[in-house]
């Protein structure tokens, strides 16, 4: 902006003058500067509600379902070997649970493997320890590529999957594992105690794995021309052929110095422990799984331990001997109703219901802050900013004082927790339950919406009083669960009403988003335009100002020389 300088021939304070003839439009660009503030403020309190009640409605919409409700409760008389939860299918008594056996990983610990020839350290002393970039070489290997066999279970495709792991002498450690990683087998070196280990990603019969010393290799299939033969995918044919006994002794061999081969001829023996499924008895019957976890007619066993030694209920053919298992080994799972679940969980959502309609409340409630207008940058600086904040809170908390889309929710809200619901022929209510209102006479400012449970001892107000919640779910949990599911959609039903899209608001959201966004955009828009007229109103009176200084200072020119004639005469 160009600087001014003006009144230096009419001696007056252009810009104060300038900037009283423009007042009037300067105090309209302010008002609709306050406007904006105030909608601003608004749209943050409805976007924060917004969040709240949409949090309850999600939760409200799963508690319309029995899956929400934990009605039943399962515990099991030894822990350390068996843990165990219930859905709402399980049946409430007790069941006898056997374990022979837990699900097992296939488990390989390799022979020590030793060196023939020391590598070097980091200060040029000799290293004698197998590490990942030691090469077979190093452990005594001399021969040319030899390969040994893998064989997994391919899971997805229910069969049997074998891969060759291929070597020279200068493979390192590294090259091997990551091949016995691609192979589908956990593999690691333990350099301190000098062993491979090997290891199923899963548990169960099929997790076991078997390594063998190369006997045959895998080559192209030739016609009798000496043509490759392809398969229908266009792929190469193979067919197997036998190694040569050197071959074969160099594969053997080369399990040995790997600590691999775990038959009893091994020099250097590996120890193997078969994968196995884990096998329970369930009130007499048998389970099978190749985890640790069972699900059983809704009950979630998890089981860690043995109760029975397999070998001494085990016939020669591996089945259970029934008669074998004792009821002193046996492990008691006792079902029963949930009765403090189904409790706390209908006072949680009346906890989170209370927190949101007692807000709802007070905002519709609000003391009025008519004489409370947004603070200019001038006013501020005249205040402490603490009572900046305090006159700020009074127009912000005032807001939503009598809103229609408030007042419309909150008679929602209340009227499906109020309404009545039958089950089986009979009427029942939250007052049924010994849930209620305090009222208005007895209740806290603006919590007059709020329930509270007779007899629950974190409620001041109703702490002394018969608990009749917790002895309607112990005689009838069924009738209980079936009201609160009724209660909940009823409330869901009301929220979503409220918050279906139109053209003022976008689906979920209970005020007039859209609406307010366009009046915010509007004020936007006004502003500018108000403020432009006063930038050209401040041009056309300082440019009137301008022409009379110019005036001015031709007068005083004139009236100079005219002087300066008759002086001279």
């Amino acid at each position: 902006m160009a600087m001014r300088v003006s009144g230096l021939n009419s001696g007056l304070d252009t810009d104060a003058i300038v900037q009283e003839l423009v007042s009037a439009y300067s105090k309209k660009t302010e008002k609709y500067e306050k406007e904006q503030t105030k909608l601003g403020w608004k749209q943050e309190i409805w976007k924060g509600l917004n969040t709240k009640v949409n949090s309850l409605y999600k939760s409200v919409g799963d508690m319309r379902f029995s899956s929400a409700y934990s009605t039943k409760k399962t515990t099991s008389s030894d822990a350390t070997k068996a843990t165990v939860s219930a859905s709402g299918a399980s049946v409430t008594g007790t069941q006898k649970l056997h374990i022979i056996s837990t699900a097992q990983s296939g488990y390989l610990t390799g022979g020590v493997l030793n060196r023939v020839k020391p590598g070097k350290d980091k200060d040029g002393n000799d290293d004698w320890k197998v590490r990942l970039d030691t090469k077979l070489t190093d452990l005594g290997y001399g021969g040319k590529e030899t390969s040994f066999k893998i064989t997994t279970w391919d899971e997805s495709k229910q069969k049997e999957v074998q891969k060759d792991i291929k070597v020279t002498s200068d493979s390192t450690m590294n090259d091997v594992l990551k091949q016995l990683q691609e192979a589908g087998l956990n593999a690691s070196i333990d350099e301190d105690n000098g062993r491979i280990f090997l290891s199923s990603k899963t548990t169960g019969l099929h997790s076991n794995f078997q390594i063998e010393a190369a006997t045959a290799k895998s080559v192209p299939d030739m016609d009798e021309n000496g043509n490759v033969m392809l398969g229908a995918d266009g792929n190469p044919l193979m067919k197997d052929i036998d190694l040569s006994d050197d071959e074969k002794a160099a594969s053997k061999n080369l399990l040995n110095l790997l600590g691999l081969d775990s038959s009893e001829t091994a020099t250097n023996r590996a120890t193997k422990i078969e994968g196995s499924d884990a096998r329970i008895v369930l009130n007499g019957v048998e389970f099978t799984n190749n985890s640790n976890n069972f699900t059983i007619n809704g009950l979630s066993i998890a089981v860690s331990g043995v109760t029975d030694v397999a070998s001494d209920v085990l016939d020669a053919y591996g089945r259970i001997d029934f008669s074998k298992l004792k009821d002193d080994t046996a492990i008691t799972l006792t079902t029963a109703v949930d009765s403090q679940g189904i409790y706390d969980k209908i006072k949680d959502f009346l906890t989170n219901y209370n927190n949101i309609i007692n807000e709802i409340t007070k905002l519709y409630n609000a003391d009025s802050a008519k004489d409370y207008e947004p603070l200019t940058d001038d006013e501020k600086d005249q205040m402490s900013d603490t009572e900046i904040e305090k006159w700020e809170t009074k127009i912000k908390d005032s807001l939503l004082r009598r809103d229609n889309s408030l007042g419309t929710l909150m008679n929602a809200m209340t009227s499906a927790m109020n309404r009545g619901i039958t089950i089986n022929g009979r009427d029942y209510a939250l007052s049924s339950f010994g849930i209620s209102t305090l009222g208005y006479l007895n209740s806290v400012k603006n919590e007059q919406n709020a329930y509270h449970i007779d007899g629950d001892e974190d409620d001041e107000n109703t702490s002394s009083k018969e608990d009749k919640l917790m002895a309607a779910i112990t005689e009838d949990p069924d009738t209980v669960v079936e009201y609160m599911k009724q209660l909940s959609k009823n409330l869901y039903d009301a929220i979503d009403k409220q918050m279906a899209g139109n053209d003022l608001r976008t689906r979920y959201s209970i005020y007039n988003d859209k609406e307010l966004d366009k009046q915010y955009n509007n004020y936007t828009k006004t502003i500018k335009e108000w403020e432009e007229k006063v930038s050209d109103k401040e041009e056309y009176y300082y440019k009137q100002f301008s022409n009379m200084e110019t005036a001015l200072a031709k007068l005083q020119s004139q009236t100079s020389s005219l002087s300066g004639l008759l002086g001279t005469s």
